[in-house]
C-alpha cells in the first residue's frame, strides 16, 4: 500500500456481521484549506458506525484524509463529503461523522452528520465521548 494521500478508500470484511457492534475513531489531525483565505483548517474528526458487511482499513482511512490537505472547503461540505465517501465504501446499518473545528476568529465550528441503512431498526450504543462545555471539542 502507498503513503501518498490518495482518495481510495479500502475495506474488510466484518468479523461479525451477525451482531451489531459500535466502532468509534478520533482522528485529532484533520486538516484542509479555507477556500476563501487559504489558510490551513485544524480538526478533530468523531467517526462512529455500525457495520454491516465491511468494515475501513485504518491505513487507508488515514491516507484518504491526508489528501484534503491542500483541497479548499468549506466545513460542512468536506464532513458530508467524508460521509458520503464512507458510506459508499462500507455500506454500513449506521454511521455518523462529526467534525470539530479549531476555533477561527472566535468561532468553533462542530458538524455532525449521519447515515442509517433503512432496514437497520438497531441503536448505537452509547457513546464514550462527551462534549466538552467550553464548545472546544470532545473528551474521552
Amino acid at each position: 500500500m502507498s503513503t501518498q494521500p490518495t482518495k481510495t478508500l479500502e475495506t474488510f470484511p466484518n468479523p461479525a456481521p451477525g451482531r451489531d457492534f459500535a466502532i468509534r475513531m478520533r482522528m485529532p489531525e484533520f486538516t484542509c484549506l479555507c477556500p476563501k483565505t487559504g489558510q490551513p483548517d485544524f480538526g478533530t474528526l468523531y467517526l462512529e458506525y455500525v457495520a454491516d458487511k465491511q468494515c475501513i482499513e485504518l491505513k487507508s482511512l488515514k491516507l484518504y484524509l491526508w489528501s484534503f490537505r491542500d483541497e479548499g472547503c468549506f466545513h460542512e461540505a468536506v464532513t458530508n463529503q467524508i460521509l458520503d465517501d464512507l458510506v459508499a465504501a462500507t455500506k454500513p446499518r449506521f454511521m455518523r461523522l462529526t467534525a470539530v473545528f479549531n476555533v477561527r476568529g472566535g468561532i468553533y465550528t462542530h458538524v455532525s452528520v449521519e447515515h442509517r441503512k433503512k432496514a437497520w431498526k438497531g441503536e448505537l450504543p452509547p457513546s464514550a465521548w462527551h462534549v466538552d462545555p467550553t464548545g472546544a471539542g470532545f473528551t474521552p
